[in-house]
């Protein structure tokens, strides 16, 4: 990569920012499988793990967010290096975020007690978790190769993630209906339906930042995403 006006600091500082976002990507994930295995296992000390490292994972924002901003400031990068390290502090952004979404699932097993049977009966769930961890993997390994496919490939994924939270809505409305002492499980249960949802809109965002760094431009909100 090409670095504005090729200083040896300016690529050491660079490297570093990128560096540190991926030690937040790799939190990140981590937080989500953990929040994850946590509802599935009823583990109150997963949940809480997820919940006390979540504060690392806002420290590492705040780092990145400084790095970053300091760059910008000192150097004053242009053309591809400037959409570069912007981009970098929207990942970072979104990477917090989803640690916030891990943390509500992993406060809902305090809720919820030992792992509820009724998890079983919605499969949705579980595809939701499956699929937005896939996501945010991929997003994150498309910004590490600058593949821009790859990214466009995640944008698209979302519309099955969407399709699933509203299908596994539906079965725990229907639950809910039938059986009032399951109101309370099948809430929690929509909340984390909720926010494996938002997780999937965040890789997506990620994917998309992805795709404007390469390529130089814009695909939110449905606009160009297929790779011409």
């Amino acid at each position: 990569m090409n670095l504005s006006g090729g200083s040896r600091h300016f690529q050491q500082e660079f490297s570093t920012l990128r560096h540190d976002l991926l030690e937040m990507g790799a939190l990140a994930e981590e937080l989500l499988r953990v929040s994850v295995e946590a509802l599935t296992e009823g583990d109150m000390a997963k949940a809480d793990s997820v919940i006390l490292a979540d504060r690392e994972l806002d420290a590492m924002e705040v780092e990145v967010d400084a790095a970053g901003i300091h760059l910008l400031a000192l150097h004053q990068p242009f053309a591809r290096d400037l959409r570069v390290i912007t981009m970098i502090l929207r990942i970072a952004n979104d990477l917090e975020r989803v640690g916030d979404h891990a943390v509500n699932i992993a406060e809902t097993v305090h809720h919820l007690g030992a792992a509820p049977k009724l998890l079983t009966g919605v499969p949705q769930l579980w595809e939701m978790a499956r699929i937005s961890r896939e996501m945010l993997t991929q997003a994150l390994d498309s910004f590490v190769r600058g593949d821009s496919v790859v990214a466009r490939e995640v944008c698209g994924r979302d519309d099955r993630v969407d399709s699933l939270h509203q299908s596994g809505f539906r079965i725990l409305l229907d639950h809910m209906a039938t059986d009032p002492q399951l109101v309370g499980v099948g809430m929690s249960l929509i909340l984390v339906g909720r926010n494996l949802e938002r997780v999937a809109d965040l890789a997506t965002n990620v994917a998309e930042d992805v795709v404007y760094m390469v390529e130089g431009r814009s695909i939110k909100h449905g606009a160009d995403r297929t790779d011409e």
